[in-house]
């Protein structure tokens, strides 16, 4: 008996940095940018095409949903290498963002603690989000006000200089005390600044 196999295809997803260019573009007009970036108008593809050539250029379609479709006077060499350029660029900075744990107790002690401060901060430097949580459990459970205060000390440490943001405010589940927040290591220049403009504040309050 013969089995048949139905090949699984991958859907094709657009490269957001292939282009037409030359011959390779169809429709019957474009809107024209020269080489100087000053626009020329509409007109026919391939009369743009033979304007473009004289011009010892490529014609680029740039903007292909515009209505109608924009192209520009270009080399065809150096338009594809910093498209390809810009490529290798968006690759390189498109990083995951996790989310890292970060375990705390009703009876951690000042070491351990800021053991985890200094984690958590490695983990905003890496541009990762962190979960302070700390979990109850038993007779843990009737701390619950202690342990909202232990995560929130938490959170102002890292505070003092790192400019922070909330993705989820403090929940309960259970045993179970958490949240979820992104930091971003504030500039000195930024911190000194408003240390200057506190004096400032203070002075005319005294005038």
């Amino acid at each position: 008996m013969r089995i048949h196999r139905h090949r699984r295809y991958q859907r094709q997803t657009e490269d957001p940095h292939a282009f037409r260019w030359n011959e390779k573009i169809r429709v019957p007009e474009l809107r024209i940018i020269d080489e100087k970036g000053e626009s020329i108008g509409v007109m026919p593809t391939a009369s743009a095409l033979a304007m473009a050539r004289e011009r010892g250029l490529d014609l680029i379609e740039v903007a292909p949903k515009a209505q109608p479709p924009v192209a520009k006077f270009l080399s065809y060499k150096s338009y594809k290498y910093e498209q390809e350029k810009a490529a290798r660029q968006q690759k390189a900075h498109a990083k995951r963002v996790e989310v890292k744990g970060i375990r705390l107790s009703l009876r951690i002690g000042e070491h351990d603690r800021n053991l985890r401060i200094e984690k958590a901060k490695e983990f905003f430097a890496e541009g990762n989000r962190i979960a302070v949580e700390i979990i109850l459990r038993g007779r843990e459970r009737q701390h619950g006000m202690l342990a909202r205060e232990i995560i929130q000390k938490f959170v102002n440490e890292l505070r003092k200089d790192h400019d922070l943001a909330i993705d989820q405010p403090l929940t309960v589940q259970g045993g179970r005390f958490s949240l979820v927040v992104g930091g971003k290591l504030r500039e000195a220049g930024a911190q000194a600044k408003r240390d200057k403009d506190a004096e400032l504040d203070e002075e005319t309050e005294e005038e």
